[in-house]
């Protein structure tokens, strides 16, 4: 059975800090994560990552402007992970009952798997944001 997901980066207005959530229940149980969740059958990705950003944050798309980042394919996994980002065009107050939501400064060590869910994947998408504000 295929599963498709997405995550978001979300940075605010000034770009200097992350949305995160710190993770309730497993996989990853205790760390931090982006928000995101499940692509339902036939949904189009867009929407779907507008959705769930509601859903986790509060966040509408009057408040900001997502970018397809990239996606993921897990082959073995039978898991699709679509990547979105985008910066807030105002001040927000973030809200959600699922998980804890922070916001952190942006120059962390997002490779860290003592902190940060996704072995590493939370960096390389970090690290690709950066490339499209430089390039």
């Amino acid at each position: 059975m295929k599963i498709n997901v997405n995550i978001i980066a979300i940075l605010d207005k000034d770009r200097k800090r992350l949305l995160v959530c710190k993770r309730r229940k497993e996989p990853y149980k205790g760390l931090y994560n982006l928000v995101g969740g499940k692509i339902e059958p036939g949904e189009e990705g867009f929407h779907a990552a507008y959705r769930e950003l509601n859903e986790e944050t509060g966040i509408t798309g009057e408040d900001i402007e997502l970018i397809h980042l990239m996606d993921l394919t897990y082959y073995l996994e039978e898991t699709k992970l679509e990547v979105y980002f985008g910066y807030l065009n105002k001040e927000k107050e973030v809200y959600g009952s699922e998980n804890e939501l922070l916001w952190i400064d942006r120059d962390q060590n997002f490779f860290d798997a003592d902190s940060f869910a996704g072995e590493g994947n939370i960096g390389h998408i970090m690290e690709r944001i950066k490339k499209t504000e430089v390039g």
